[in-house]
């Protein structure tokens, strides 16, 4: 498993970041203090709280090609 911080602030940037999740067939979740959601659910990911950042989970260990597309968005 690996683990990055993300910060997404704007509704535009959940759904490009839902749209590049969703490419890949691995289980990728999003952690913010105790809520874990499912990063392919865009409702999940409105129901963190966004003004901070959060930790994706990504639960397989060759996903460079992933975190490539995501650069953007770690901080």
């Amino acid at each position: 498993m690996k683990t990055v911080n993300i910060k997404l602030s704007l509704a535009e940037n959940v759904k490009q970041f839902v749209n590049i999740v969703n490419k890949y067939p691995y289980e990728i979740d999003l952690r913010s203090g105790r809520h874990v959601v499912d990063a392919k659910s865009i409702l999940g990911i409105f129901s963190l709280d966004l003004s901070k950042p959060v930790t994706v989970e990504i639960y397989n260990d060759d996903c460079d090609d992933f975190l490539n597309e995501i650069a953007g968005y770690i901080i």
